[in-house]
């Protein structure tokens, strides 16, 4: 029997929470938050799991940055508005968790003391596994972000990187998904300009 606190491809679904432009200067590390999104992005999409992002108050805090905006138009991830901090809270982005219907959800964006602890405490609520990629998420301040993934992980979540959560949804070498796999953990661009925030 396959453990449910393993990333299992049949199960799981991607939550892209609020990478945008006016937020993202001001985040601790934001340029490896940028770039283990679209790793996690690439990779998932060679195993052709769902995904969904949000944008908080777009007017204010600006769209989605452009890197991570290519991939949604690249892999046609739908993107939804959002006021709430909690993606749960928001009756559009609920709803359309509620459609692809995966008992495990993997989180990655900012902040990992606000929309995304806010979120994961939601979906722990509504009986998701919750896997938050530490590497693809990310505060201002560095206790802050220490303090929300320690308190995602008290109420349950599971917390690991991208490179983990890849490997889990792969489960075995010698596939072609695989091979593809590889040029995404030795290249997470894909050739693309890393961005620099």
């Amino acid at each position: 029997m396959l453990n449910a606190r393993k990333v299992d491809p049949d199960r799981a679904m991607v939550l892209i929470i609020d990478l945008q432009t006016k937020l993202l200067p001001q985040i601790d590390g934001a340029t490896d938050v940028l770039v283990a999104s679209g790793q996690l992005i690439h990779g998932m999409a060679i195993f052709g799991l769902p995904m969904l992002a949000t944008e908080q108050y777009p007017e204010g805090i600006g769209h989605t940055h452009d890197y991570i905006g290519r991939l949604f138009k690249q892999y046609e991830i739908p993107l939804l508005e959002k006021m709430a901090f909690s993606t749960c809270c928001e009756p559009s982005v609920k709803d359309r968790i509620n459609e692809i219907d995966r008992p495990q959800v993997v989180v990655v964006g900012i902040e990992a003391h606000v929309c995304v602890l806010q979120s994961t405490l939601d979906l722990l609520a509504m009986g998701c596994d919750v896997f938050v990629c530490a590497d693809a998420v990310g505060s201002r301040r560095r206790l802050d972000y220490e303090q929300g993934l320690s308190r995602m992980k008290q109420e349950g979540a599971v917390i690991t990187s991208v490179e983990a959560v890849l490997f889990e949804t792969c489960h075995r070498s010698g596939t072609e998904q695989f091979k593809r796999l590889l040029k995404v953990v030795k290249d997470p661009g894909l050739g693309a300009a890393i961005p620099v925030v």
